[in-house]
């Protein structure tokens, strides 16, 4: 029997934008989330710059681009983990500006926080005006 697989489904085209796919398969836990900080401009291009190699692992699984102004992602903005019971929750990681969890809100102001995850549950990362939204889903 094969593990269901959790995945976040880009909902907007910033969404796919900031991600670079439609689907971001969510292949261990915790799945953590945040803003990809190494951006700079040659010649007119945005660009990633090359990661350092350290002795430490990334501080995400997956890295997002926010383009917008004022930001939304922070660095560390959350993860996804097991709630304890079979489910899931996202976990505020100290983000400025939040997360929004279907109709609930989650962190913002350093505030960390966590709810529970559903399948089908709509994630607006940041106010609940960004244009950083996704689905959390579970495909069998």
């Amino acid at each position: 029997m094969t593990q269901p697989r959790a995945t976040l489904q880009a909902m907007t085209p910033e969404a796919e934008q900031a991600s670079g796919t439609q689907s971001i398969p969510i292949n261990n836990l915790p799945f953590r989330v945040g803003r990809e900080a190494r951006l700079g401009m040659d010649k007119g291009n945005l660009v990633i710059k090359e990661r350092r190699k350290l002795d430490h692992s990334p501080n995400n699984d997956i890295y997002l681009i926010d383009h917008g102004k004022p930001l939304n992602i922070s660095r560390e903005h959350f993860l996804i983990e097991k709630d304890g019971n079979g489910g899931y929750k996202l976990v505020d990681r100290g983000s400025a500006c939040g997360t929004q969890v279907g109709n609930n809100s989650v962190g913002g102001r350093d505030q960390g926080g966590d709810c529970p995850l559903l399948p089908g549950t709509v994630i607006i990362i940041g106010t609940p005006s960004s244009p950083y939204i996704y689905k959390f889903t579970i495909e069998d």
